[in-house]
Parts: structure tokens; sequence; C-alpha cells
């Protein structure tokens, strides 16, 4: 599909998708632990699906007929349509059970952290029955960041939206694959390098004009660590990550003013409904501005690093990223 669909005009995402009463399509960007499947599952928008995706002229439809969702500490108070999910059908990996009861024990991770269960999308209560939805209006770059150093809401312009997907920066979470005994930042190409058989600036090309087309906005938002790196910070909570989600769904991030950051080029909104202020800037959560500052400019070196490979992207696009020239269209 990632190879035919594109050949016709069809731009294919490894990315999820859900819908809202109002028929707003929001789409989820992400590699695996960033959250891809856990914030499209969301009890008051219809879920399209959670993994595989194209994009046409006049919509957005999913490739696919289940989910396949981390449950590693999986509880029915954060995770609830995922928690009934688990279910006579569904199929669950690497789990441990209660010997007494034969009931999964979600927080064992003694045989890997990645435990998983995939399920048909007819187990979630609330989905698109016809797998499509209009074209989208806000799109999420999911990041776990580890080193704590991105912010965990940026809005992104044209270029800097293109650097972005190109890039698809995340940490790789332990247990997520063999031999990750802790977070690493990672880099795969538009978000799923593996799936992707054709050149990156075709599949940049799709993205940049089905976005613009569509009048997206973008957003990257950090699934990760605040006020330290991983070991020193603490994960962002999931209700503060939703509540961002939510708000840039609804166009509430539209009526802010925003701050540039000077090491990653992105534009942090001052304020967001239901989230501490001081959690938007993550400088501001370091007891330590010299090791925030350190830590940032190690992680711009290494987007810049990563970038290099795209020898045939303007100037425009490569200038967007972390370092690049500030950002003032906010």
């Amino acid at each position: 599909m990632n190879y035919m669909l594109p050949q016709r005009n069809v731009f294919t995402m490894h990315c999820s998708a859900n819908i809202g009463e109002d028929g707003n399509t929001a789409l989820f960007f992400g590699l695996s632990g960033t959250g891809k499947t856990t914030l499209s599952t969301d009890p008051r928008r219809k879920l399209i699906g959670d993994d595989e995706h194209g994009w046409s002229r006049t919509s957005v439809f999913n490739f696919e007929g289940g989910c396949y969702a981390k449950c590693i500490n999986l509880s029915k108070k954060n995770e609830p349509d995922i928690w009934d999910a688990v279910r006579f059908g569904a199929l669950a990996e690497n789990v441990c059970l209660f010997e007494d009861t034969r009931i999964i024990d979600f927080d064992d991770d003694s045989i890997t952290e990645n435990t998983r269960v995939g399920y048909p999308l007819n187990f979630i209560k609330n989905i698109e029955p016809t797998g499509m939805g209009p074209i989208p209006k806000t799109i999420f770059f999911l990041a776990a960041d580890a080193f704590g150093v991105l912010p965990p809401i940026s809005k992104l312009d044209m270029n800097s939206a293109v650097y972005h997907f190109v890039s698809g920066y995340t940490s790789k979470l332990a247990g997520t694959e063999n031999g990750i005994s802790e977070p690493q930042a990672t880099f795969s190409t538009c978000f799923g390098e593996p799936f992707l058989p054709m050149d990156p600036l075709l599949y940049a090309k799709q993205f940049q004009k089905r976005m613009t087309k569509a009048g997206s906005n973008v957003f990257l938002v950090n699934t990760g660590w605040v006020g330290g790196s991983y070991g020193v910070g603490r994960r962002i909570p999931l209700k503060y990550t939703r509540a961002m989600i939510e708000a840039a769904i609804n166009g509430e991030l539209d009526y802010v003013s925003y701050e540039v950051d000077p090491f990653f080029n992105l534009n942090i909104p001052l304020f967001c409904p239901g989230v501490p202020t001081e959690l938007l800037n993550p400088r501001t959560t370091w007891v330590s501005k010299d090791a925030y500052d350190m830590t940032a400019q190690k992680l711009v070196e290494m987007f810049q690093d990563n970038f290099k490979q795209y020898t045939n992207f303007p100037d425009t696009i490569v200038h967007a990223g972390p370092g690049g020239k500030v950002n003032n269209n906010f």
C-alpha cells in the first residue's frame, strides 16, 4: 500500500486517526511507545484506526481492521476503552498472569516492557464504522523525548512540519526492542522508515501538498519527560497531554500567544487550558538551566546530523529545524 498508493496520488501514513462529532478528523503520527494508540482512543471521539492510513483528495481511510496497543501498566482509569477491549478474542503478547486467577498482571514487565494486546476495531465502543473521515484539520507528531528538553506541545509552520515529519524523532524505550535497556534517541523517516520503500522526498511532497490544501494545524507533542532527562525528570502526566490534544483540536491554541524556543526553533504556547503554565516551557522545569542548555544543544546536533542524509531537500526545510533560523511566524 505504501508503494502503490502514492503512485495513485494517495498519501500513505503510519499514523492513527479519530474523528469528533463535528466531523473534525485528527491524525497522530508516532513511533512505538509515543502514545499513538492511547491518544487516538478517546471516549469523546470516534476511532478510525490506530496505525496505517491513506489520505486522498477527499478523505482519510484506514488500511486495517484492528489495533495493536502497548499494555504495560494499563489501567481502566487512564485508558478505559483499551482496558475494556482486552477480552475474549483479543490476543495478548509477552504478558504474565496472576497464578491464582489467570488474570493478566499489566504491571508485570519481567518478560519485557513491550507487552501488547491486539484486538478488532469493533472491540472499541466508539469507532467510525466506515473506517473513513474527512481530510484532517489537526495533525500531531508524537515524540517520547527521553532527554526532557522538547516542549510538551508546540505549533509548527509548513516548513517545520515537513522537517519534523521527515525526521520522525522519538526515543526508543526500554523493552521496545531487543538490547534497549534505557531510552535512546532515534529517528525514523516519515515516522515509518521500515514501511516506506520510496524516496522520502516523495512522501514529504505529498504530505506538504495535502497539509497545505487542507489548511491543517500541525503540532509537535512531547509525551516523554520534563524536569530532567530519563532517570532524573518525570514522564509528562497523561491527563496534561490529553488536555493539550483537546485544546489543539478544539482550536483553543489558535488564540493564545507563543514564544520561540531558541534551540529547537519551535513555537511554544504561553497558555493551554487545563495545563500548568510552568510545564509548557521545558527549560523552566529543570533545576539546572545550564544542564538543560547543554542537553538541548546535544539533541539539536542529533537532529542536524540525522537530516544530513536528506540531500535533496530545499534549504527552507533544512533551516526550519532545530538550530535553524528563528521562526517568527507566530
